[in-house]
């Protein structure tokens, strides 16, 4: 096997979420087969599954953030049961925004679900930028109106460039895992509607936060901020990693040679079969697995760092 190609037949050997992504990162396969194997999200596999477990009135356990319902988890843990780490999981799933189970089920969330903060409907989100990009990211993917979202976020950008959940409380420099939600949700709000002057700079502002850091890097000494930041996870939740990192500037298409040693790693990472490990699980109550757990093959990752090094490599 060529080392720049992954196990295809094993990425393939999967669920309809992850296999038609494969068909269209990695294949050469025609756009209406990936566009059927897509319709499939919906009615089979996770997608189906995972939309099978909501609520009468369409929400995910009762709460927005948190389950509103059932005992808080011994360990202390953060539970992913709940409706906006569900709809991110469709999201990661590529559930077809246009089709009538997703127009459904947006809608029923806009109607019924409320931040546990200050009681806010759903899509006018809520304090925490970590919170609110991820918020933006799913009203602009599935057409609901997160226009009162974004303002606050353009207001709430930090003099660094980048974001940070506990602005409220004092923070006055940038978190990496705030940034890259806010990342995120700011470049699916401008595929969506074209954006503006001010949003184009302020996704600027937060990429040089990170690039000036190299994706992982303290600006000032340049150790590792944080070594969890090297290992991959799926899904990320709310957390940064370096993988995750450059799956936006891949979406963003944005090459830097700053991005040179970040890439490297993820190349480092590759197996000798052409698989990418799960390396790094965020702990809490889920509605089922994805994966066979930390340290075993993952087709997430190998799906991920693949199509990461396939646009790194076509650079020219």
């Amino acid at each position: 096997m060529n080392e720049r190609t992954p196990p295809i037949d094993w990425l393939l050997d999967s669920d309809p979420a992850l296999r038609w992504q494969v068909l269209r990162d990695l294949t050469d396969t025609p756009a209406d087969a990936v566009a059927a194997e897509r319709a499939r999200v919906a009615s089979e596999g996770w997608g189906a599954r995972l939309l099978a477990a909501r609520d009468p009135d369409g929400q995910w356990m009762g709460g927005a953030c948190f389950p509103g319902r059932g005992e808080p988890p011994m360990d202390g843990s953060q539970p992913w049961t709940s409706t906006l780490p569900a709809m991110m999981e469709l999201y990661d799933f590529g559930l077809d925004p246009a089709c009538e189970t997703a127009r459904e089920m947006t809608s029923l969330v806009a109607a019924n679900c409320r931040w546990e903060y200050d009681d806010l409907p759903f899509f006018d989100g809520e304090v925490e930028p970590c919170i609110n990009g991820r918020t933006v990211a799913l009203g602009a993917y599935f057409g609901a109106d997160v226009s009162q979202i974004v303002t606050r976020l353009l207001t709430d950008q930090l003099p660094d460039g980048g974001w940070n959940c506990w602005t409220e409380h004092g923070a006055k420099v940038s978190s990496f895992h705030s940034t890259i939600c806010v990342l995120e949700g700011l470049l699916e709000y401008e595929r969506a509607t074209g954006g503006s002057a001010e949003l184009r700079a302020a996704r600027r502002g937060g990429e040089a936060y990170l690039l000036e850091r190299a994706l992982f890097r303290r600006r000032t000494t340049g150790e590792v901020v944080d070594d969890a930041w090297l290992s991959f996870s799926f899904p990320t939740r709310w957390h940064y990693d370096v993988l995750r990192g450059l799956e936006y500037f891949r979406a963003a298409d944005v090459r830097d040679p700053l991005l040179d040693e970040a890439v490297e790693l993820v190349r480092s990472k590759r197996q000798g079969d052409g698989t990418w490990l799960l390396e790094n699980t965020h702990p809490g109550a889920v509605h089922f697995r994805l994966e066979d757990g930390d340290g075993r093959p993952s087709r997430w990752n190998t799906l991920r760092a693949s199509r990461v090094l396939a646009w790194w490599d076509r650079r020219g």
